[in-house]
């Protein structure tokens, strides 16, 4: 039987962590955006690590163009993320855009566009 928080979700935590502070303070380039890391999903076998990120204010080239150079970097990020995290083999990087904030923002738009008077119970 399984762990309920196994080795994966452990290492997916830390280095979602530890990305942050990479991208944070140790990765100057002027190019990149304000990026934020939603999620880390780390293969069973560590070997491959999806990041999942979103780049705030924004237009869509400029987030696909931020993707774009956080692939770019990812061995300059990952061989900073060996330094930080204890792990024998670091999993290779790949950054992928998290359409999750943009689907929540469009609903809570259209949410706020329904009428109140639909909203009201009736007597």
């Amino acid at each position: 039987m399984a762990k309920e928080f196994g080795r994966n979700a452990r290492v997916s935590s830390q280095m979602q962590k530890e990305l942050s502070l990479v991208l944070q303070r140790d990765v100057k380039d002027v190019r990149l955006g304000f990026v934020t890391i939603n999620e880390v999903v780390v293969s069973k076998d560590l070997a491959v690590a999806k990041i999942y990120v979103t780049v705030l204010n924004a237009d869509e080239q400029a987030k696909k163009d931020n993707v774009k150079l956080l692939n770019e970097l990812a061995p300059l990020i990952r061989h900073e993320l060996a330094k930080r995290m204890r792990l024998r083999h670091i999993s290779t990087l790949r950054f992928h855009y998290d359409t999750s904030f943009d689907t929540g923002m469009r609903v809570a738009e259209l949410l706020s566009d329904v009428p109140r008077s639909s909203q009201e119970p009736e007597n």
